[in-house]
């Protein structure tokens, strides 16, 4: 852990808008998402869920309002964060740690909260792999005026839903989503585990799942029937390939596509597991823990 880190105040910055983070073990990611939104945020808050790394020592040196709380779904602990941080800006933003704003998309923000163009605001966020980019590019709702969002309450890919008018804001964020294959490997081992209870107790998804629907509602539509497609594994993979144009980043391109029909893959093969066996996941440990003072130690 870093010697020093006491807490300071954070900067505001020119956009009146406070960012919203969560965290768990992200130490690789705040030093270069803080320096993002230094000079621009007029607030930054993160809620940690015992960070075992650095993360926390590293939001205090630069002024953040940190809290933490028990994580127990994505859509509960963004809706907390929501209810009970003290946010004072106008606007609040979600932002992952993983991510990173460009000087256009900063500044087209700030022009559109300053013209008071509508009361949420969606982007562009561009995918990264392997340090690469990605000419993967997707929509979201990212920022919206303070008081008027709440989230969907689902355990992952939450939703936020905001109140009143939304509109587009050019200008592309950075989506580098882990430092290393391990990295992701274990991340995305987590994620499926959770889609996997989701699909075997039949809860619900963070939309209501409609064919001829908003994007979103497709996309529900799609996550719903997915598995009732043949060759849908291939499928997916030509269509991140080819569809998406990964195929434009060579080799990591390649693997992209095939890492993400394996997401997929994952989740199906878990449900089933669970649906065979009829027992549930166990959460499990797999760092090493403290000695035992009842056994000899040896270095």
């Amino acid at each position: 852990m870093a010697a020093d880190c006491t807490p300071t105040h954070w900067q505001p910055g020119s956009a009146p808008v406070a960012v919203v983070m969560i965290s768990l073990n992200e130490a690789h990611n705040m030093e270069a998402v803080l320096q993002n939104l230094a000079g621009w945020a007029q607030e930054v808050f993160l809620v940690d869920s015992y960070s075992q790394d650095d993360t926390v020592d590293i939001a205090l040196r630069h002024g953040v309002h940190v809290v933490q709380r028990r994580f127990r779904g994505f859509g509960d602990q963004w809706n907390f964060a929501l209810e009970h941080l003290p946010i004072t800006a106008p606007w609040t933003m979600k932002l992952d740690p993983d991510e990173r704003l460009s000087d256009e998309l900063k500044a087209n923000l700030l022009a559109a909260m300053d013209r008071d163009e509508g009361d949420g605001f969606s982007l562009v966020r561009r995918l990264w792999c392997m340090g690469r980019p990605l000419p993967v590019r997707q929509p979201l709702t990212r920022l919206w005026r303070t008081g008027r969002c709440r989230f969907t309450d689902i355990a992952v890919n939450e939703h936020p839903i905001v109140q009143g008018s939304l509109r587009h804001v050019a200008g592309e964020m950075a989506h580098h989503d882990s430092p290393d294959l391990d990295h992701w490997l274990e991340k995305q081992n987590r994620y499926t585990t959770a889609e996997a209870l989701i699909a075997y107790q039949k809860s619900p998804l963070a939309d209501i799942p409609r064919l001829l629907g908003a994007p979103f509602q497709r996309r529900m539509w799609l996550k719903k029937n997915f598995y009732r497609l043949p060759g849908r594994y291939v499928l997916l993979f030509l269509y991140h390939w080819l569809w998406q144009g990964a195929w434009r980043a060579g080799w990591v391109g390649y693997a992209w596509a095939w890492l993400r029909s394996d997401v997929m893959r994952l989740i199906d093969y878990k449900r089933r597991e669970i649906e065979i066996t009829g027992r549930l996941p166990v959460k499990r440990c797999y760092v090493p823990g403290q000695p035992d003072a009842r056994v000899r130690q040896f270095d």
